[in-house]
């Protein structure tokens, strides 16, 4: 009875850590750093959710950020594509098909997340996530994996 009892409630704590292993945080800051350069997802996850958080104070005109991931060849296209579209577009093309996952844009104290379908991912792949807010991409970057 007592291993049962173990049993449940190591079930009951599990639970929510499995769950956390399938998201991750990100901060961005007015100085156009975000605080994480690699993120893996686990291959064992069906969804991948990606929080972006504005941590710092300037409005969404002056130092908006968004995240944008996209296979690493993309990139440069998605950027330059997304300086085009403008401000209204949130920095996106739309319908842009290079772009796997995106949160809208954001100023500082907000919030935004997306979903990673991460069946879209392929082992050995390089990608890339950055803001597309004009000038930010060359220092708010960094790269995604698909892990074990």
């Amino acid at each position: 009875m007592r291993k049962l009892l173990a049993v449940a409630v190591l079930a009951l704590f599990a639970s929510p850590l499995l769950a956390a292993e399938c998201a991750t945080t990100i901060e961005g800051n007015d100085m156009m750093q975000f605080n994480l350069k690699t993120i893996t997802v686990p291959k064992s996850c069906t969804s991948f959710e990606v929080t972006l958080k504005h941590v710092g104070k300037l409005p969404v005109t002056a130092m908006g950020h968004n995240w944008v991931l996209s296979k690493a060849s993309d990139e440069n296209g998605v950027v330059m594509d997304g300086a085009k579209a403008g401000a209204a577009a949130g920095y996106e093309k739309p319908g842009d098909t290079r772009i796997i996952a995106a949160t809208t844009l954001i100023g500082g104290g907000e919030t935004a997340s997306t979903k990673i379908d991460v069946a879209k991912l392929a082992a050995g792949e390089k990608y890339a996530y950055f803001c597309t807010f004009p000038g930010h991409a060359t220092m708010m970057k960094g790269t995604l994996t698909l892990g074990e």
